[in-house]
């Protein structure tokens, strides 16, 4: 495995790849790889014939109050754990690489970067919108694979391939979870042992409330009230949102008539996590 830091070198290496008629996998992560990026990496491996996997912590999607000066860098660890899962290269440019002062251009994002974690978060999804454009043009036609923990973030990143029409097919891959349910993360590694403990909650209220669906409720404001009863049931957690949207636009429902997404975000101590789960009348979760 090969580790590059400027783009001039991450497309040289990824057109050469190309040229030998290969297709170009593309794991964009922000470090701190865990079980999660391993899966993503491994996926792309058995998809395609050369697998880059970008780290790099992107300042434009952290808002003032956040954690970007705290964010884990640990690029030995990634390196191995990139190496181990099949990757063969990696692209771990520094600021000044994507961002040259001083930054002129960046992408704004509309629906539905507004709502959910756009609401709480702003400027966020523009951000990301923003890395990825540049991520994207550099390394050229590939495959980019996303989780669906970040659900909202995989909507908001198809729309902006499909309008602004970016050399990337998306593959979204289903979330990696620990035994007790909560969704891998990298900031699971912020959570104290009394907190680790709690977190799962986030992936309880989900099944309950998809749990309802399946049994027949259809009043969306009552499997609210349901994911909220077991978040709120624990101490020490504090809810964003539980929300049940439609799975395409995530447009906040009144009724469940078909599949939807259920999603929510709760705060745990100084941690903040997110979680969805897909959920449709008579199909038990």
């Amino acid at each position: 495995m090969e580790l590059v830091r400027t783009a001039d070198e991450l497309a040289v290496r990824t057109a050469a790849a190309r040229g030998r008629g290969e297709v170009v996998g593309l794991v964009p992560t922000m470090g701190a790889l865990h079980d999660g990026h391993a899966s993503l990496i491994a996926t792309a491996c058995a998809q395609c014939g050369f697998v880059v996997v970008s780290i790099f912590v992107n300042p434009l999607q952290f808002g003032p109050n956040e954690d970007f000066a705290h964010y884990p860098r640990r690029l030995e660890a990634d390196l191995e754990r990139a190496g181990e899962a099949g990757a063969d290269l990696v692209f771990a440019p520094g600021v000044e690489e994507l961002y040259p002062e001083p930054v002129h251009v960046t992408v704004h994002v509309g629906e539905p970067a507004d709502i959910l974690e756009g609401a709480l978060r702003p400027g966020h999804f523009d951000g990301v919108a923003t890395v990825l454009t540049r991520l994207f043009n550099l390394v050229g036609p590939a495959r980019a694979y996303f989780g669906e923990k970040d659900y909202q973030q995989l909507v908001i990143v198809r729309d902006l391939v499909r309008e602004l029409r970016l050399p990337a097919e998306i593959v979204n891959c289903p979330t990696l979870r620990e035994a007790d349910g909560l969704a891998r993360s990298s900031r699971n590694a912020y959570l104290a042992p009394t907190e680790r403990a709690v977190a799962p909650v986030l992936h309880r209220a989900l099944v309950a409330g998809a749990s309802a669906i399946a049994q027949g409720e259809r009043d969306a404001a009552a499997v609210r009230r349901a994911m909220r009863a077991v978040a709120e049931a624990e101490q020490g957690v504090r809810v964003d949102y539980l929300e049940v949207a439609d799975p395409e636009r995530l447009r906040t429902l009144a009724r469940v008539d078909g599949p939807v997404r259920l999603l929510g975000a709760l705060r745990i101590g100084a941690v903040r996590l997110i979680d969805n789960l897909a959920a449709a009348p008579g199909v038990n979760p």
